[in-house]
């Protein structure tokens, strides 16, 4: 089979220029691999969840006897140690789990901090 000469330079044309388009589509042109989607989306979940499970943490913290004792020490402590005094206060454990949730404190620190200033 005889090939034109002139489709060599074609053919290493499409080859650079694939290449071209996908570096920059990855780098620059927010393309993403569909696992990466995947992992976007679930994250995006997550934090949407607990921001809306924010106000139950508020809730359980008003209804708590030991409230302003518990938040002066959470104001009285680092910012970065705050969520978890939120959680050893109990308020992060949504009904139903048994756990407190990372996501739930660290939103919930924020709605403390506005409620008790």
């Amino acid at each position: 089979m005889n090939i034109p000469e002139w489709t060599k330079p074609a053919i290493y044309g499409a080859v650079v220029g694939a290449g071209v388009l996908a570096i920059v589509g990855f780098n620059w042109g927010g393309w993403v691999t569909g696992s990466n989607a995947e992992r976007m989306a679930e994250n995006e979940a997550y934090q949407r969840v607990a921001a809306a499970l924010a106000p139950v943490c508020l809730k359980q913290s008003q209804a708590d006897p030991e409230r302003v004792a518990k938040i002066e020490h959470i104001k009285s402590i680092s910012s970065y140690m705050r969520r978890e005094a939120v959680m050893e206060a109990g308020w992060a454990t949504v009904p139903g789990s048994e756990t407190p949730n990372r996501a739930v404190a660290e939103d919930c620190v924020d709605l403390l901090e506005l409620d008790a200033s």
